[in-house]
């Protein structure tokens, strides 16, 4: 079927060739006529298209998804067993210590201490030459800032010692952003602990762990004030425990760890994965020669005795019996003139009560009321364990002889 006016178009066409009598403008007004005629079929035809095309949509929806209907063609259908085991499969999730952060975190405090220090002002000017009349000094407050963790609800909150040693003001500022004044409870330079307290109510409190229970490559976190930065999380592995002779204090069973710890991170928190207190953070070393990643935190055991010693008493009641032990390899002995290496007494206190009960420099200390002694750190322990008024048995070898001396425990003599 042709085109409605395709033949009028030829006829009009063969006139004009034929040169019938016709005008030029009714020849136009012809192929217009024509045109409009072709132009509105094909509109017709497609309006009638699109229709069948919607109508068509709407009876086969899928139709308008042509890859997903042939990708479910092509894939064979998953067997019963295959099936169930992808619907038992767990849901991958990455690892994250936000909950562990989340339940410790607010109770890691900032702390800013304040301190008057007097010193002297150097000579200037001719001085030098001509000798200074009289000396001349100027005071200035010295600010230092470190961390702490609220321990219970009384608001006891335990940081190291050196970061209160010497402050006249000291000052928290809790994670919600609460500022109060401390009072210092206590403090015990030989394990670099200290106890401050705050007057406010509605405080959240770390909970302890038990850092017995850690091993080599654990994961822990540091939560403190670094450098001013305050509630800043670093991420590690415990390195090592039980590390001592580090001159940090005279009692050291420190946790090392990797995790960055920097100036002001002090007194804060070290928590495990879990979100438990596993120890306060205190010391990093050869950060001046560059070394990174070696930090030291004081166990939670620890810290639990001497801060229920220090809310006790306001110190830590020790043992003492005035000896300094040392370490002594075989090789060191020999070379002094002793038979055998071990924990040697390189110091004796005048008037102690070791002193009175016949010890003398030199000896060997070979046992404890019948323990053997493993090492220097090892008996200093024991004896500061001890209660004073209690009697210790000590073995210990002079020469080539044996003793067995007894030595009262008294309260060891309180520094600064």
């Amino acid at each position: 079927m042709s085109p409605p006016g395709i033949g009028a178009l030829y006829t009009t066409d063969f006139a004009v060739r034929s040169g019938a009598p016709c005008a030029r403008e009714d020849v136009l007004r012809g192929a217009l006529y024509v045109m409009r005629r072709y132009l509105g079929f094909l509109a017709g035809c497609a309006v009638g298209g699109l229709a069948l095309a919607f109508v068509a949509v709407l009876a086969r929806p899928e139709l308008l998804r042509p890859q997903a209907a042939a990708a479910s063609i092509a894939a064979p259908a998953a067997s019963p067993a295959v099936a169930a085991a992808t619907a038992a499969a767990p849901e991958t999730r990455r690892t994250s210590y936000a909950d562990a952060v989340e339940r410790t975190a607010p109770a890691v405090v900032n702390v800013y201490t304040a301190r008057v220090v007097t010193e002297r002002v150097p000579a200037s000017g001719l001085e030098p030459l001509f000798g200074e009349l009289w000396p001349r000094y100027r005071q200035r407050i010295e600010r230092s800032l470190g961390s702490g963790v609220i321990v219970d609800g009384a608001g006891h909150i335990v940081t190291n010692h050196h970061v209160v040693a010497g402050a006249d003001t000291v000052r928290v500022q809790l994670a919600d952003g609460r500022v109060a004044d401390a009072q210092v409870v206590g403090r015990d330079p030989d394990t670099d602990l200290a106890v401050l307290e705050i007057n406010l109510t509605g405080l959240p409190v770390m909970p302890l762990g038990h850092s017995d229970r850690l091993r080599v490559g654990d994961v822990v976190l540091a939560i403190g004030n670094p450098l001013g930065l305050s509630q800043t999380v670093t991420q590690g592995i415990v390195s090592a425990t039980g590390r001592g002779q580090l001159g940090v204090a005279t009692f050291e069973n420190f946790i090392q760890t990797d995790a960055s710890i920097n100036f002001g991170n002090s007194g804060g928190a070290l928590v495990s994965a879990e979100g438990e207190l596993v120890g306060i953070n205190t010391a990093i070393v050869g950060r001046d020669a560059g070394v990174e990643g070696i930090g030291f935190a004081i166990p939670v055991n620890l810290v639990r005795g001497v801060v229920h010693e220090i809310i006790a008493h306001g110190r830590v009641v020790r043992g003492w019996i005035g000896i300094v032990p040392q370490d002594l390899t075989a090789d060191e002995a020999r070379g002094i003139g002793l038979a055998r290496g071990g924990v040697v007494i390189a110091n004796l206190y005048v008037g102690s009560p070791a002193q009175a009960a016949g010890l003398m420099p030199g000896d060997l200390l070979m046992k404890i009321d019948g323990s053997v002694v493993r090492s220097a750190q090892d008996a200093a322990a024991r004896v500061a364990g001890a209660r004073p008024g209690q009697r210790l048995r000590l073995a210990v070898l002079r020469g080539e002889r044996e003793l067995d001396l007894v030595a009262g425990v008294v309260e060891q003599p309180r520094r600064s």
